[in-house]
């Protein structure tokens, strides 16, 4: 299902630009385009939307103030050509804070990073695991990676290696912050530079754990955990 989406901005150009590469993405639906503060808040009245590209200075009613007054918020990506409103937008748990003139590089980091954020609450339960994914930047493409085809990731310096049973993918992310957001019943740290798939595992020893064929290091420092978790 394609992710929501409105854009909120009163500059003519800027408007055009992020309309542009949203349709660039596939997997992005836009709902509309606002030109001011009442009307994103109208418009999310009737229609809700789950991400929202929003600009903080705009007429009357800045992007800040139209936060502070919604109940239920979407996600929110910043876009401003003010680096100074940062802190406030992040008090306000805002996704990412975007600054003008925005590259297309930098928008797919962001939703990007909105796929990441969601991958969690995407698959909690067991019942709907088969059908998680999540999104990674690749080659300027964002590629969606169903979670139940990894076998495991590798951290490779400020890069992770995602390897399915097809193929690999490389994108610029820490390996931490993949954990953070990855099942943890599904996928376990086996290594400082591994996360394994707990379903691939075909075998193990003191020192290796074998996923989908491929030998793996078993850090000292993550037996117990690993023990633990394939005991329950």
């Amino acid at each position: 299902m394609k992710t929501t989406c409105l854009i909120a901005d009163d500059e003519p150009l800027a408007r055009d630009l992020l309309v542009g590469y949203v349709g660039n993405l596939e997997d992005l639906d836009l709902k509309g385009v606002c030109n001011n503060a009442m009307e994103t808040f109208a418009f999310l009245q009737r229609q809700p939307v789950q991400l929202l590209f929003l600009d903080i200075q705009m007429p009357k009613i800045t992007g800040l103030d139209l936060i502070r007054s919604l109940h239920e918020r979407p996600s929110i990506i910043i876009t401003t050509a003010y680096r100074e409103f940062a802190a406030d937008g992040f008090e306000l748990e805002v996704l990412d804070y975007l600054v003008k003139p925005i590259s297309f590089d930098r928008f797919l980091k962001s939703v990007s990073r909105f796929y990441h954020y969601n991958t969690r609450e995407a698959a909690p339960e067991v019942n709907t695991f088969d059908k998680a994914y999540m999104y990674c930047k690749v080659n300027r493409e964002l590629v969606r990676i169903y979670l139940k085809d990894i076998l495991y990731i590798e951290s490779i310096k400020d890069y992770v290696r995602i390897v399915t049973g097809a193929q690999q993918y490389v994108t610029y992310q820490r390996i931490g912050y993949m954990e953070e957001k990855l099942p943890s019943d599904k996928f376990l740290r086996v290594h400082k530079s591994f996360i394994v798939s707990v379903e691939h595992i075909d075998s193990y020893n003191a020192d290796t754990v074998t996923v989908g064929g491929h030998p793996l290091p078993l850090g000292r420092n993550y037996r117990d955990a690993f023990r633990k978790l394939l005991s329950t």
